[in-house]
């Protein structure tokens, strides 16, 4: 069956299905799913359905007082007092502590104020966490400094300014930050490192949709901004790093398409169809922000809504279709968590067989449901598929909890992180209820029904537009969550959120600290690492003598984070090819990626595994 007929034997059965319910939602609510959506659906919630004029924000009430406030030297304004929580902030979930193997992890507050709610959120290779949010939602409580306000493209006033940070750069070791100045919305939108270390970030809503712009590591750089350099609108779109340092980007809401990013400064003509996006398109979408990996072989694993491909960029063409995931939608607003799990060399490249993990996400209904203030469980299964194999079928298994809008990291260990998120509900502002505040560690190399290990909770609910990152030194960087319509701490089921806190994984138990490795930086070699060669480096250890048997290198791709989702997250296992031991110092050497597919040009935090505790990361670019 061709995708046009495809398609249109899936459209007429919904319309069909539209006729046959009886529902509220009628012929011309479905057929609207393939025009631009008004604005103010997505503050439904947020306004208790009320409808504003065309182009006009929704104002929280703590908005006016965020105008007026005092500001100190540095920009940064006092976090507003936060209302007594309401029933529902009370309702949360928090699963009993797995303390049988040990230190459950523990949570520390990095600061109390980074004056943005980090709605997207990424490592760069200067140790610094770049973090930022919409320009819909109003003021921020950081100011940008005087004389460098945005001129407000949105405002109904000619020339108005926006004085507003709607960006930083986060110190994660001081708490320090120093605001950066976006000229454009850059809300739900995308992005991923190249291979020199500079962020390129895609898309985003209004005059940002089709713009382009950069972010280099250094103390003074600031935002350059390219508008009109994609072909299509990316608002909620995906951005996947290539084999060739190139970037592709993908889908978005209204836009069923591809395209590569420009060099900079340059602009795309036309993008191409990807038909996937199209067919899977329900009456919400729940196809947005689509999971996208590159896998080893150089072909992408696209999943949207229920369903996935495995795609040819370079010729256009589907490889395979792979079976339906059951249960759910599990894209935006659906939101539920994909990674690709490690890729482990140590047996040798061609026995790589690359794996996808999706989890979580909510029944197709959610949404609609949320409009009538109504939030069902989310979904609770965890799925696993290998798509290279012609007869890839999906491994199904069940997670302690239900949860949307989690975040799926990859630790440095190989096992991966779950947290954040919510039990009940879908993403939305105000389209989620019961938040979980239990981490979750997941084994993958444990047998089915054995993966899962509850952590030592948070106190923070961090739903929609939440975010974490790993860290160079194994903990877990967590920021954002704003349900909000705007910066608003009093009056309001979840308070927007400012604060930062640093999860410590079990691998970092105290009581483990003895054998914590050390690499020595100054025996990496400067010029990075090139395919296919040899990489020696030295390391150490505090106390406790390790053997070859005892150590595992990993590298990670630091990864975009927003939205429940980790662009570009990748974590390769070397092989180790040499080890020499001088009592507690060691010489290592390891074989790097035989290939831009494995592993895509651009720096990684490489660690050292010592006895299943790790080092602080080094940045080791990876290169032809």
């Amino acid at each position: 069956m061709g995708p046009l007929l495809r398609a249109a034997i899936l459209s007429a059965a919904l319309l069909l299905s539209v006729v046959v319910s009886g529902e509220a939602h009628g012929i011309g609510d479905f057929l609207n799913i393939f025009r631009p959506r008004n604005e103010h659906d997505y503050f439904h919630n947020a306004n208790q359905g009320q409808q504003e004029e065309e182009n006009v924000r929704p104002r929280a009430s703590d908005q006016q007082n965020l105008i007026t406030a005092p500001v100190s030297r540095s920009g940064l304004m006092k976090v507003p007092a936060r209302s007594a929580p309401t029933a529902a902030a009370k309702d949360t979930v928090v699963l009993p502590v797995d303390n049988a193997a040990g230190f459950p992890g523990a949570w520390s507050t990095v600061t109390e104020n980074a004056g943005v709610s980090a709605m997207h959120m990424v490592i760069m290779r200067n140790d610094r966490a770049v973090m930022f949010d919409t320009v819909t939602t109003g003021p921020s409580l950081l100011r940008l400094p005087k004389g460098n306000c945005r001129l407000d493209l949105r405002s109904k006033e000619p020339g108005a300014q926006d004085c507003a940070a709607h960006a930083v750069e986060f110190d994660y070791a001081t708490g320090g930050i120093r605001a950066l100045k976006i000229l454009t919305d850059v809300w739900c939108s995308s992005g991923a490192l190249d291979a020199d270390g500079n962020l390129v970030q895609t898309g985003g809503y209004f005059e940002g949709e089709k713009v382009v712009r950069y972010l280099s590591p250094c103390a003074s750089c600031d935002w350059r901004e390219y508008p009109a350099s994609l072909a299509e609108g990316r608002w909620y779109g995906t951005q996947q790093a290539l084999p060739d340092g190139r970037s592709i980007v993908l889908g978005g809401r209204r836009a069923f398409s591809y395209e590569f990013v420009p060099a900079e400064g340059q602009k795309n003509a036309q993008a191409t169809n990807l038909q996937i996006l199209r067919d899977t398109t329900d009456d919400v979408e729940n196809n947005l922000y689509p999971f996208v990996h590159l896998l080893t072989d150089g072909t992408l694993f696209i999943f949207a809504n229920d369903r996935s491909i495995v795609f040819n960029y370079q010729t256009g063409q589907v490889v395979r279709e792979l079976p339906v995931l059951p249960g759910g939608g599990r894209n935006y607003p659906a939101s539920g968590m994909s990674a690709l799990l490690p890729i482990d060399l140590r047996r040798g490249a061609d026995a790589v067989s690359p794996e996808v993990i999706v989890c979580g996400g909510t029944p197709k209904n959610a949404f609609r449901l949320g409009e009538a203030n109504q939030f069902n469980p989310a979904l609770r299964d965890c799925a696993r598929i290998n798509p290279l194999k012609p007869d890839a079928r999906w491994a199904i298994d069940q997670m302690p909890v239900s949860r949307t809008m989690g975040d799926l990291l990859i630790l440095p260990s190989g096992d991966l992180l779950m947290l954040n998120g919510a039990a009940r509900g879908c993403s939305g502002w105000g389209f989620a209820r019961q938040p979980v505040l239990t981490p979750l560690l997941y084994s993958p190399r444990q047998p089915r029904g054995s993966r899962f290990r509850a952590l030592a909770a948070t106190t923070i609910a961090r739903m929609y537009h939440a975010t974490s990152a790993v860290l160079p030194d194994a903990t877990v960087l967590v920021a954002g969550s704003n349900t909000n319509s705007a910066y608003n701490f009093t009056g309001v089921d979840f308070p927007t959120e400012v604060r930062v806190e640093r999860f410590t994984p079990p691998y970092l138990s105290p009581e483990r600290a003895a054998n914590r490795p050390a690499i020595e930086l100054g025996t990496v070699p400067g010029g990075g690492m090139a395919y296919g060669s040899r990489f020696t480096f030295q390391f150490s250890t505090p106390a406790q003598a390790v053997a070859e048997a005892d150590i595992k290198v990993t590298m990670y791709a630091p990864p975009f984070t927003t939205h429940g989702y980790s662009m570009n997250q990748r974590l390769v296992v070397l092989s180790v090819a040499d080890f020499d031991a001088h009592w507690n110092r060691y010489t290592i050497t390891v074989d790097a990626p035989g290939k831009p597919e494995i592993a895509p040009p651009g720096y990684y935090l490489l660690y050292v595994m010592a006895k299943g505790v790790p080092s602080k990361a080094a940045w080791v670019k990876v290169h032809k």
